[in-house]
């Protein structure tokens, strides 16, 4: 009689907490509930101040990591706020990077700006590191990222490789502009890192549930990592949220019967997956 297959594992991390009291009610409900494993920190973001206590907590039931950002809102650090009074959209971002354009020097500050308004707020320092927009792989970032983590060895979010269903475009776009250069660097480090990014899509899906299961068959025993944006409805006076349907009914998924279900039906567990 053969052995039963190991539960592959999957390590799930609502990205953003800190952006607005929405989104944190909405991750808090499910760490709480058992339904995510991390969850990833947004410094910059309005609600982080408010709710780094509740970070703190959460902490205590799923792993926390920084989301560096270098695309929405304002700098934390004084170099780089003299420079760029507003982050810039990720377009111009991704060009400054490949063009070599950069102020490396105030990024720099603003990478240990940000990790230490994380690590203030949860205590100690996050448990890991991935960028929001997946910012942390662009060219000259991810060279402040890997000799920073010389110092601060951490598991890293990897984008070298997306695991579909769909939008190949963007998960071309994701892996080229960085995600494998940055991988390669994760290697020559022996830095842990996931093997396989999951949860990249448009937005704009409705069958969020469709999307998830074709996701979970894809995590290969190794393990992967999802990254997911859920989050409660947006009130009055929130902070502008252009994705805000999409979390709403990323929540609805994660808070109902059906994701454990998919979970099991796949032979996924939740579990760490950085190796």
């Amino acid at each position: 009689m053969s052995e039963p297959r190991a539960a592959r594992p999957l390590l799930a991390c609502a990205d953003d907490f800190g952006l607005s009291a929405a989104v944190d009610r909405g991750i808090a409900k499910l760490v709480d509930a058992g339904r995510l494993g991390a969850f990833s920190c947004l410094a910059v973001a309005p609600a982080w101040a408010a709710d780094a206590a509740l970070a703190r907590r959460l902490r205590g039931r799923a792993q926390a990591g920084l989301h560096l950002n270098l695309t929405e809102g304002r700098p934390l650090s004084p170099a780089l706020a003299r420079l760029w009074p507003q982050l810039p959209a990720l377009p111009r971002l991704i060009a400054d990077a490949h063009l070599g354009r950069l102020p490396l020097a105030a990024i720099a500050d603003e990478l240990a700006t940000q990790w230490q308004a994380v690590a203030d707020g949860l205590g100690s320092a996050p448990d890991f590191i991935d960028g929001h927009q997946h910012v942390h792989h662009l060219p000259g970032v991810r060279g402040l990222l890997l000799a920073w983590l010389q110092r601060h060895p951490v598991p890293v979010r990897s984008t070298a490789r997306l695991g579909g269903p769909g939008f190949a475009l963007k998960r071309q776009l994701i892996a080229g502009t960085g995600g494998r250069a940055l991988a390669r660097g994760l290697r020559r480090q022996r830095l842990p890192h996931n093997r396989l990014l999951l949860g990249a899509y448009d937005f704009a899906a409705t069958d969020y549930r469709a999307l998830m299961r074709a996701w979970l068959a894809r995590v290969p025993a190794e393990g992967a990592l999802l990254f997911c944006h859920p989050g409660e409805a947006v009130a009055p006076g929130d902070v502008p949220d252009a994705i805000a349907a999409a979390r709403v009914r990323e929540l609805a998924y994660f808070a109902s019967p059906a994701w454990p279900q998919d979970l099991a039906e796949a032979g996924v567990t939740l579990a760490p997956a950085w190796r």
